[in-house]
């Protein structure tokens, strides 16, 4: 055990280390340290105390003392541990997990008692050392972009800025609007059965009988088709015909649907007017260059997905090869009382494990830009804001005005949450620039289907 006794003011504070791990800090609080602060306390009631047969602020101390006093030595007291207890962290350099929690106080009383004596419960930080080397072997799995992968990407851009039309017979990928009334045993319309309004696509139908019916019809045209043949499940059901949720995992029966019209999305031509509708104006010149432009983009995209594929597999590896221990016990006392809202002993053993591997991986982070002095500059971090800001213009077709982005960007960084994430990225970022610089990467190149079959 180790023991560190140093004094703030005639307070006396002292550590004792329970293993590497958790650890205990007893706080020896005298009349001395609080008397002033209590003092004061009284004061302050005293001007604002109202009480009846006294002007306001004209109470005598002692009423006040005998009436307020326990709450605010309790007070002064509190705020007294909480000051001292991180100003003694701080100086000695102790590297904590969560937050000191206080043992059970239920002996103190506080009306009578004038020396204290408090204990806290520390949870400590692991210590351990990461090498990164080429004997660290990562997979870094890229998707490939080959020329398949480009078909299915202009099929999906020529839908997109297809043309909608109306055809007068129905084909595959065609969306047939019905009215669907609910059939008997006898082939007529149930009274006060199902009836409901709605579209029908050919390609969400999943069973083969009742895809083939809703090829080949016209205006007003009727077909018959079982109704769990139409629709796959009981929430599917409850969701298309309005039908309550324990009426849809019960009711089967054949529905009738009788055909108010066909809409087919007709694909866009890929000519020089589509691509200068996508990009631009003379930027793609012909259909080779588009595809080409197209594969270069795919390429960025699956860059990023890349990467979060590589950090994942970091985490995991450096995870599992340091095997760092945590104060298990602690941590878990620890986060039912930092939790916002009650939660219970087995909601907790449920969740830890994935708390733990966060915390892992967090410690590991830090102690590698430690090491390895990694920093992120305010430029880098506005440049990175920029970015974030450009990402979601994108995402609605805009781009902002240069004066717009400053704005937006210098207000990002000066809220205190968004400006932690924007850090906190751009340093997990260099953690991994750094791991690709110094460790083995087996790069391997799939299809987009295996890429996202995890």
């Amino acid at each position: 055990m180790y023991f560190c006794a140093p004094k703030f003011k005639d307070m006396i504070i002292t550590k004792n280390d329970i293993d590497s791990l958790n650890a205990e800090i007893k706080i020896s609080v005298s009349p001395v340290d609080y008397e002033t602060k209590v003092n004061e306390g009284i004061k302050k009631a005293q001007k604002q105390a109202n009480m009846p047969g006294f002007r306001p602020g004209k109470v005598p101390a002692g009423l006040i003392k005998k009436q307020y006093g326990t709450q605010i030595l309790v007070d002064e007291i509190n705020k007294l541990l909480n000051d001292s207890i991180y100003k003694y962290i701080e100086e000695n350099k102790i590297e904590i997990l969560g937050n000191p929690l206080p043992k059970d106080q239920t002996s103190v009383d506080f009306a009578h008692q004038k020396d204290f004596e408090f204990v806290y419960q520390l949870g400590l930080a692991p210590h351990f050392d990461v090498t990164l080397d080429n004997n660290n072997v990562f997979t870094y799995k890229m998707v490939k972009v080959d020329d398949e992968l480009i078909e299915k990407y202009l099929k999906d851009i020529r839908r997109n800025y297809g043309t909608p039309v109306n055809p007068e017979i129905s084909g595959e990928k065609d969306v047939v609007f019905v009215d669907i009334n609910e059939l008997d045993e006898s082939g007529n319309i149930a009274a006060g059965g199902v009836f409901k309004s709605t579209s029908v696509s050919y390609e969400r139908v999943k069973n083969e009988s009742a895809k083939s019916k809703l090829v080949g019809l016209k205006k007003d045209d009727k077909v018959v088709i079982k109704i769990n043949e139409l629709y796959d499940t009981p929430i599917d059901i409850s969701v298309s015909l309005g039908v309550e949720k324990e009426k849809a995992e019960t009711i089967s029966c054949n529905l009738q649907l009788t055909v108010k019209n066909i809409s087919r999305m007709e694909e866009a031509e890929l000519n020089q007017e589509l691509f200068d509708k996508i990009y631009g104006p003379g930027t793609v010149d012909g259909e080779t260059a588009f595809r080409e432009k197209i594969r270069s983009e795919l390429g960025l995209m699956f860059n990023a997905d890349a990467e979060k594929f590589l950090k994942t597999e970091v985490e995991k590896k450096l995870i599992e090869k340091v095997n760092l221990q945590l104060p298990d016990s602690f941590l878990k006392r620890w986060l039912a009382v930092a939790n916002e809202k009650p939660v219970s002993a087995e909601e907790i053993e449920k969740d830890y494990p994935n708390y733990a591997k966060a915390m892992q991986w967090r410690l590991i982070e830090n102690k590698l830009i430690k090491d390895n002095n990694l920093k992120v500059s305010e430029e880098e971090a506005k440049e990175e804001a920029k970015n974030f800001i450009k990402g979601e213009y994108a995402r609605y077709g805009q781009a902002p005005a240069e004066e717009d982005l400053e704005k937006i960007s210098k207000d990002l960084l000066s809220k205190e949450k968004e400006a932690q994430r924007i850090f906190e990225n751009l340093y997990s970022k260099k953690v991994l620039d750094l791991i690709k610089e110094k460790c083995t990467l087996q790069t391997t190149e799939v299809s987009y289907d295996d890429f996202f079959k995890n």
